[in-house]
């Protein structure tokens, strides 16, 4: 069986004032044209199918044509699962437009999705809370998928009845993968996961994530979930929410995040984007391809230390998304400002890195005496980003005027 992985689409998303929908609409038809030419027989979008819980109408008109487009006609079926960008309800709210085209949806941790006749090729012969078995027209061999969509910690404590506590989580979570595995998955079968989930090998360096996603460890409080957790009958473990394409060890089988399809923030500047080819058959091992997608813009982020530099490299890389990072001895007038900008349509950001052009990176921080005043420690704050140079008074008027100010 061939299989295709993605995840973190985050349709509707933006880089700042840049509307990307168009950028999004590239990479999902690229994404479709490598099913399509791979022949693939099931498609897994492992959450973040949207970047706010209340998608734009164009975004969800985009995602929904997409997962059509991916079922080729019915001859495929499509599983996504809601992330923690996503609104669950939301995502299960479209079962009705799903078996009408094949795909299946999922939002909690313990989604049961009813025994049903799909409109393609596949049939869903069982399924339990969190669990599917697909039976595809072409093969003998079934397919089981454990299904975990992100839940918060509330959602946690409800769906397993755990404690506010990190290690029963990760007790509970595995104790409901191991039960599901026993219960359904033998090597007769194609076995899967596939969840939303921040996970890392347990003992090993934690996962490069994105600056610019929401962690799930800080925001939601849900908790790390490890690699050895999961059960010894997968085959393969397709992850999403971690945005660059890393594949994980200590678990029983290959454990990836696919990568998001696009750079989202300049976190991810200059990163290969890849969408997973997995190859399986029961009993055996799988086989992991990652192919790379070549649509979108990449996020670079150069520094200069003259401007008529960074006009030259903006004129020669027109295709990309810029942050520059100017170090210059004065700050910058608007008529360079107006230069950098006229010099590239896809300047997001120009970040000043006042001082002298010829001083190192690294300076030392002088003690600051915080027995003096709250005006002369402005004022020395002041001459330590303008190379000495004394705050006017209209400015230092200013600044009393705001210390004056009433809080509201």
């Amino acid at each position: 069986m061939k299989i295709v992985h993605t995840a973190d689409w985050h349709l509707g998303k933006r880089l700042q004032d840049f509307q990307r929908l168009q950028e999004q609409r590239d990479v999902l038809a690229e994404i479709t044209q490598i099913a399509d030419r791979e022949q693939a027989d099931l498609v897994l979008v492992a959450g973040d199918l949207f970047d706010t819980f209340n998608p734009d109408p164009k975004a969800e008109d985009l995602l929904y044509s997409t997962l059509k487009e991916l079922t080729a006609h019915g001859r495929r079926p499509v599983v996504a699962i809601a992330g923690n960008h996503d609104n669950p309800d939301r995502i299960e709210a479209q079962d009705h437009f799903g078996r009408e085209c094949g795909i299946l949806f999922a939002g909690f941790p313990k989604t049961i999705i009813r025994p049903h006749e799909l409109s393609c090729d596949a049939k869903l012969l069982q399924s339990a809370p969190g669990f599917i078995e697909l039976k595809l027209s072409q093969f003998d061999a079934p397919i089981r998928i454990i299904l975990t969509p992100y839940a918060n910690e509330t959602r946690m404590q409800s769906y397993f009845g755990m404690t506010n506590q990190e290690d029963a989580f990760r007790q509970h979570l595995g104790d409901h993968w191991a039960t599901l595995a026993d219960a359904y998955m033998d090597d007769k079968g194609v076995n899967l996961l596939m969840a939303h989930l921040f996970m890392m090998k347990r003992g090993g360096q934690q996962p490069e994530e994105s600056d610019d996603e929401r962690s799930i460890l800080q925001v939601g409080g849900a908790s790390l979930t490890y690699t050895d957790m999961i059960p010894p009958q997968v085959q393969y473990a397709a992850l999403g929410h971690l945005h660059r394409y890393q594949e994980l060890g200590g678990g029983p089988c290959p454990v990836v995040y696919s990568s998001s399809p696009l750079a989202y923030s300049f976190a991810e500047a200059d990163q290969q984007k890849y969408i997973m080819l997995v190859e399986v058959e029961p009993g055996k091992p799988a086989t992991v391809t990652p192919i790379a997608l070549q649509t979108g813009k990449r996020l670079l982020r150069p520094r200069f230390k003259r401007v008529e530099e960074a006009v030259d490299w903006l004129n020669q890389n027109p295709n990309c998304y810029a942050e520059i990072t100017l170090q210059t001895s004065t700050y910058l007038t608007s008529a360079e400002r107006r230069q950098l900008q006229q010099a590239h349509s896809s300047l997001v950001t120009i970040i000043p890195d006042v001082r002298d052009v010829d001083e190192p990176e690294q300076v030392t921080t002088p003690a600051i005496d915080l027995s003096q005043s709250i005006e002369s420690l402005f004022a020395g704050y002041f001459k330590s980003r303008n190379k000495g140079q004394e705050p006017n008074d209209r400015l230092q008027q200013l600044f009393r005027e705001i210390l004056a100010t009433e809080p509201e």
